[in-house]
Formats: C-alpha cells, structure tokens, sequence
C-alpha cells in the first residue's frame, strides 16, 4: 500500500522484454490495492478487507482464477466480484448483495475462487473506477505481469530496474507474498509444532503406558512362549508390532476425524504486516495423511520399545507363577 506506479510508468513497464503477450497486448495488470471495512460473519466486528482494482488482462495473468457463481463484472461500473474466501468469512459478500462503504457502494455480481491462493482473501473492481472513488488519479502501486518463461525473469528485471524512466522493486510472485506473511506464518508454525509436540510427548506416554499395562496382564503368557523356546528378540518383536499395530490404527482414526473434520474448513486471521484480513481454508492432503500416519507408526514405536524390553527381560521362573 506504500508504493506508487504511474500510469505512463506503468505502460512502460508492459513494453518489458520478455513479457508473454497475446497479439500486441502484454498479459500484464496495473494494479490499485485498498482496504475497507465489513463486518466478519462470525463475530460481526469490523475487519480491514483487501479491495483490489484490476484491468481486463487480471484473469490472463492469473490463470488460476475462475468465477465459480455468478459472473464477472462489467468495466466502467460499480460492479465487484469476491473471493470465495472472503465470502465466507464477511458479512454481504454474496452475490446480489450491495457493500456500503463510506459514501460508495458496489454491487457484488460474482464469486471466484484462485486455487486456494491470496486473492481469494480480495475484493475486486475496475482499477479505473476505484482510483475515481478514491481520487487517485491515473496512479497504480503494482503491475503484475507473466513472463514467457522463468529464465526471462533476469532480462526482464534487469530491462526494469536500469531503465532511467523507473524507479521499481521487481520480484516474483512467491517471493512478494513469503515476504508479506513472514511474520503470520512463523506464529502459525510456532503455535502448531508447539502444540504437535506436546500432543506428540502425550502420545508417546500413552502408548508406553499402555504397552506396559499389556505386558504386565500377559507376563505368565510371555514367560510360557520363552520356555517353550522363543527368544528375547522375539518377544521384543512381538511387543513391537502390536504397539505398532496400536499406533497405526490411531494413525487411521485421527486421519479420517482430521480430514472430514477440517478439508476445506475456513476461517481468516489479520496480517500484522498488512494489517489486512487473510481467508484460507484448510487442506488435508494425501501427503499430509501419510505424513501423520508416520508418524503414529513413530511414536507406537518408541512408546513400546521400552515395555517390550521389559517383557524380554522377564524372569521365567517369576513371570510363571504370577497369578
């Protein structure tokens, strides 16, 4: 929200090499980004939404975008469409209804979804349009463009940044957004590993203890297959691979709650750095699932390792008068 693009700059900026085109026209948008306030859905108290003016070339530039309800709006109106994203966690951001902010007012004629990307947190209108209502003038703060290849990436920064008629930062995509939610992603991460490991440390006390319960009630059986001739190392074994068993059933249980339970649930959190409102849902996917069925194997194999020493370490004599 800090910088600032003219427009002849921006026109500039589109004369780029490298830029991939359709006929004579760069697939690039100059860009207005502002913010407003609606209410959030689930609490009803004000959040600051991402309102984004856009120019025609928005959806070629952003092949991921696509409206999902409704339709896209006309230029030169007060017409906007929303994320799928915002429309769920904001109050009138559904199609048909009007957003009243200030003395402006748009008429929400369409939702579209990004792939699960940052504009699905966003607002958008006629870059034209939003720079009348908030007398910008002919200025914009970003021009995104797609380049015809990542190796173009060098030439065309290279063409931007020593060109005397700009004064321009140029990144990609990905980096720009890793940088602008650094700070909300280490406290997400740190608060999640956090309470993973706790759950983790919990996991492995569970299944020690009741690893240790089950040796305990079957000590005269163990102490029965080591005289008919089983060794240690197969007893170790066996306690392993039930606790594993144990842990592998926990996996697939906590597995399933976790997908049916939270797949695409939605929810938003401000941006520190933006100080914007951020909707994204929640994806399990299958890499996530065998990532936690692994780790279940994991701790059911350290929560029984100890108890299936023990149950190797018993005494015959001992274990076989236990009552």
């Amino acid at each position: 929200m800090t910088s600032g693009i003219g427009g002849p700059e921006a026109d500039i900026i589109k004369q780029a090499p490298g830029l991939q085109r359709d006929g004579q026209v760069a697939v690039a948008s100059a860009e207005l980004y502002v913010i407003i306030d609606l209410p959030k859905r689930s609490t009803g108290t004000a959040a600051n939404v991402p309102m984004r003016g856009v120019e025609s070339t928005a959806f070629a530039v952003r092949d991921e975008v696509s409206i999902v309800d409704g339709r896209m709006f006309q230029f030169g109106t007060n017409e906007v469409i929303v994320g799928r994203g915002a429309s769920g966690q904001f109050a009138g951001l559904t199609v048909g209804n009007v957003i009243e902010s200030g003395q402006s007012s748009w008429n929400v004629v369409g939702v579209f979804e990004a792939d699960g990307g940052v504009p699905e947190s966003e607002i958008w209108i006629d870059a034209t349009v939003l720079q009348g209502v908030y007398r910008r003038g002919n200025s914009f703060q970003l021009v995104l463009a797609r380049l015809e290849s990542s190796e173009d990436f060098d030439r065309f920064r290279d063409w931007l940044t020593t060109n005397p008629q700009l004064n321009v930062q140029v990144r990609r995509e990905s980096e720009y957004y890793a940088q602008q939610s650094r700070s909300l992603s280490s406290l997400i991460q740190g608060v999640g590993f956090g309470i993973a490991l706790l759950m983790g440390i919990g996991a492995v006390f569970g299944a020690i203890l009741t690893m240790y319960t089950a040796v305990s009630t079957r000590a005269r059986e163990i102490a029965t297959l080591r005289a008919l001739g089983f060794n240690s190392g197969s007893v170790v074994v066996s306690v392993l691979v039930e606790s594993l068993a144990l842990g592998a059933i926990g996996g697939v249980i906590g597995g399933t709650a976790a997908y049916f339970g939270f797949n695409g649930y939605q929810t938003s959190t401000i941006n520190f750095q933006t100080f914007s409102q951020v909707a994204f849902a929640f994806r399990v996917t299958p890499e996530l699932l065998g990532l936690g069925l692994f780790y279940a194997l994991l701790l059911g194999l350290v929560g029984g390792l100890f108890p299936a020493i023990r149950a190797a370490r018993l005494p015959i004599p001992t274990a076989l008068r236990e009552l």
